[in-house]
């Protein structure tokens, strides 16, 4: 996969930027901005090229045949939307707070705007997350002007998320979606 990833960033005339960073086993990686169906393409290229073993949710219903088979080599994890405990239906922050207590490593791709469309705010599932589950938030950007795929700094969640979100948001102000006009402003 790695030989194809290469193949194919070098191709589109795009380069990888930064790694992840050591020592971390557990993390959610923001993947932003999130704009066009390309963006799963390119960032699951980089992440392959740097060697992060990057996974990320989709519903169970999707993960059958061919197409199941195919989306797990690329990174796919199975979500159980109705899935309970005592008796009570657990959120989506719940099971993935659950996955990343109940494993030793697990980095999980997460799109804060939760859609390709604009979004006027990024969803806050991503930071809730990480902070139930205790492991920081890695900033992943696709910056299509520049053509680079990059991980950027890490951070720690401190519970303050409006703060925080400014922090993170400032970041990706200088990251060039696909197209502009859908990103969060």
């Amino acid at each position: 996969m790695k030989a194809l990833a290469q193949l194919i960033l070098k191709i589109a005339g795009w380069k990888v930027v930064g790694g992840y960073p050591a020592n971390t086993p557990k993390s959610v990686m923001i993947a932003a901005p999130h704009t066009s169906n390309w963006d799963l393409l390119y960032a699951r290229a980089a992440f392959f090229i740097m060697g992060v073993p990057v996974r990320y949710t989709i519903k169970k219903e999707v993960m059958v045949g061919p197409l199941g088979w195919f989306l797990k080599k690329l990174g796919a994890i199975a979500i159980d939307r109705k899935r309970k405990v005592s008796g009570k239906q657990m959120t989506y922050v719940e099971n993935m707070v659950q996955m990343l207590k109940e494993r030793d490593e697990l980095v999980i791709m997460i799109t804060p705007e939760g859609t390709r469309s604009y979004a006027k705010r990024w969803k806050s599932g991503f930071y809730h997350i990480a902070l139930e589950a205790g492991v920081p938030i890695i900033l992943g950007y696709l910056d299509y002007k520049k053509k680079h795929a990059g991980i950027g700094p890490v951070f720690h969640p401190t519970g303050d998320y409006e703060k925080d979100l400014e922090e993170i948001q400032a970041f990706y102000r200088g990251v060039t979606a696909k197209y502009p006009e859908k990103g969060v402003r």
